[in-house]
């Protein structure tokens, strides 16, 4: 199997999320690639609404996979401005491109600055043990 990959330009969540800032205040969420190695392959995604107001570690939505269903939490507090449809069609790209094609949503943020209390790439691959 090969390495599991975690950018280092994303910031990581103890729910094995990531978090890219895409600037403006706004954010894009995905699972990790540790996620979907655990979860397996990936059949369904259920997403935030656009328009929902989110609060970090509240559930949001969900992954359900071959092997489970697993809660999806939202790393931060904000306001869901985007969610990727693409995955309704194809939600192997979760499995496929954890961060690339299979991201989830997208936050317009309560508070920006926020971001910066998330782990980086070292410290959540740390958390992996």
């Amino acid at each position: 199997m090969s390495e599991l990959e975690y950018p280092a330009d994303l910031r990581y969540t103890n729910d094995h999320e990531w978090v890219a800032d895409k600037g403006d205040g706004v954010v894009r969420v995905g699972i990790t690639a540790y996620a979907q190695d655990a979860l397996g392959d990936v059949v369904y995604v259920s997403l935030p609404a656009v328009g929902d107001s989110v609060t970090a570690g509240d559930s949001c939505g969900e992954v359900e996979s071959t092997k489970s269903v697993s809660d999806l939490y939202s790393p931060l507090d904000g306001e869901v401005v985007t969610v990727n449809e693409g995955l309704d069609g194809a939600p192997e790209q979760v499995n496929t491109a954890p961060y690339a094609e299979g991201w989830m949503f997208e936050l317009k943020l309560s508070d920006p600055a926020a971001v910066e209390a998330l782990m980086d790439a070292e410290a959540y691959q740390a958390t992996l043990g």
